[in-house]
């Protein structure tokens, strides 16, 4: 039986708004999306920063491990 990635189940995944920095429309990024067109004047619009399963997915700390996930998570 393959096994799969359970971040891979649509449940998960988050939602957040950002703002065109050509024309000012707000626009959708999902979780698992790096960039997307603004709806409004088709210029790229990308997150801040990469996306990790780490920061939306519920079973991350599952996948990688204790030892891993907590190095991963620690701050700075």
């Amino acid at each position: 039986m393959a096994t799969k990635c359970p971040g891979q189940d649509t449940r998960w995944r988050t939602v957040d708004d950002y703002t065109c920095s050509n024309c000012g429309c707000r626009n959708e990024i999902w979780s698992s999306e790096l960039k997307i067109r603004c709806s409004q004047c088709g210029n790229w619009v990308y997150k801040e920063e990469v996306p990790s399963c780490i920061n939306w997915c519920k079973s991350a700390r599952e996948c990688l491990g204790e030892e891993r996930w907590k190095r991963l998570t620690e701050e700075d």
